[in-house]
Parts: structure tokens; sequence; C-alpha cells
């Protein structure tokens, strides 16, 4: 209970962290290391809006509010085609 009264402080954003990948890969590395299964609360948080499904560790939750969720969901397809041509040898 005493935790809700805890002052939060602000770290400054991230050298190098202002794309759309290096926020998502910092913003997933910060749910998991909170114990998150990264891929649950980032889908909940693309259909919902709601940044309560990503922590405030390590400044995740203020660095994915930068980003529009069309923008993530692009960043998303665009990187999972890419793989799956890079695999597909096409």
């Amino acid at each position: 209970m005493s935790e809700r009264f805890n002052t939060t402080k602000m770290r400054p954003l991230p050298e190098g962290r202002e794309t759309a990948p290096e926020i998502l890969a910092h913003v997933y590395n910060a749910l998991v290391l909170k114990g998150y299964d990264p891929i649950t609360q980032l889908v909940g948080y693309v259909l919902t809006g709601d940044p309560t499904y990503i922590t405030s560790f390590n400044n995740a939750r203020s660095l994915i509010c930068r980003l529009e969720r069309d923008e993530i969901l692009e960043e998303l397809v665009r990187t999972y085609v890419t793989t799956k041509l890079e695999v597909s040898g096409g």
C-alpha cells in the first residue's frame, strides 16, 4: 500500500531511442525485466490504447505513448513481412 505513495522519478529519454523499432525494443525489454509477457501486454495496448498495459519501469510507458498505435502496427507488420521474406529467400 505504501508503494502508491512513492514519488515516481522521471528519467530522460535514453539517447537514440526515438524511432519506432528502438522504442518497441526498449518497451519489450522493460516488460521482460518486470516479469510480464511482452507480447500479451503490447497486444493489449495496441487494441485498447490503454497505457496501463505497459509498465512505467525504465520510462517504457512514456516512450510507447510517443508513438501512435498505427505506427506501432506499421512497424510490427513491416518487421514481420521483412523477416518472412528473408527466411523464404523472396
